[in-house]
């Protein structure tokens, strides 16, 4: 009997082995294929991903070459040109606008073949791009040839004489001197950081109405340090012809525009016969 039983059991055993083992093999390979399909899987997910990336950095390119058509060039900047009309109260020269995209390094030189004598100027196109090549552009139009200094102040601290109306030509002077400029306005740059001489002697700087970006061709020099607000383009520096201008202020003013603006027309005329910038 007991022999009977024996065999049993191992019989009972070795099929329960048998079982294990098939088991055993059925989830060895179970895993082979989950393994094997996860790497297909992550297969196409990183081949996925590389076309997606290949195909964003296809349109980043696109969008860079797109830019770079509208990027200015080193060495330049853009300056935006305002139109302006005689519906403004003042008077209008039209000879068209400078070109949108100009130097900012370098320097240009400023004269003025004055009837008194020449008056040159440095203009640092770093730090007044915009008005130097403005002051360029009306120098080849030959915008201010032929035309007066239409105004002079001649106070404590504030001694200067303003030029640069279109329209201020002729023998004497005109109620209306002083209201004329070019067919556009610019925003105001290179606006003074020192607070205890913002214009000093020799400054050459931008007239404007009072108004942000209303800077046009008036300008005026000033003949000794002055106080003034911070709000007009310091377009540069006189080298040559200090002499002339402060004769003009030695002289005075008629006190036209005392009641107003203060000052008046200069009782010595100044006239610009060519301005070139070169």
């Amino acid at each position: 009997m007991s022999s009977i039983k024996d065999r049993q059991r191992a019989a009972a055993r070795a099929r329960l082995e048998k079982e294990m083992a098939e088991r055993a093999a059925s989830a060895r390979s179970r895993r082979r294929r989950q393994a094997i399909i996860g790497s297909a899987l992550a297969v196409v997910v990183i081949a996925g991903a590389a076309v997606w990336i290949a195909s964003a950095l296809r349109k980043d390119d696109k969008k860079t070459s797109a830019g770079s058509a509208n990027t200015v060039p080193a060495g330049m900047v853009a300056c935006t040109w305002t139109p302006s009309s005689a519906a403004g109260g003042g008077k209008v020269k039209d000879v068209g606008m400078p070109p949108a995209t100009v130097p900012n390094t370098g320097t240009s030189t400023l004269t003025l073949d004055t009837n008194l004598g020449p008056i040159e100027a440095n203009i640092d196109l770093s730090k007044a791009p915009c008005t130097g090549a403005s002051y360029k552009f009306l120098a080849s139009k030959k915008f201010l040839d032929n035309t007066k200094c239409h105004r002079l102040v001649n106070e404590d601290k504030f001694k200067v004489l303003q030029c640069g109306d279109p329209f201020a030509t002729g023998k004497g002077y005109r109620e209306t001197d002083g209201t004329g400029g070019p067919g556009y306005t610019m925003a105001e740059e290179n606006l003074p950081t020192d607070t205890t001489k913002p214009y000093p002697a020799g400054s050459i700087a931008m007239a404007n109405t009072g108004q942000p970006g209303s800077t046009g061709s008036q300008f005026f020099i000033c003949a000794e340090d002055t106080q003034l607000p911070a709000s007009y383009t310091l377009l540069g520096k006189i080298t040559k012809g200090m002499d002339v201008v402060q004769s003009v202020v030695k002289a005075g003013d008629d006190g036209a525009f005392a009641a107003s603006a203060g000052g008046g027309h200069p009782k010595k005329e100044l006239d610009i016969k060519t301005m070139t910038v070169s």
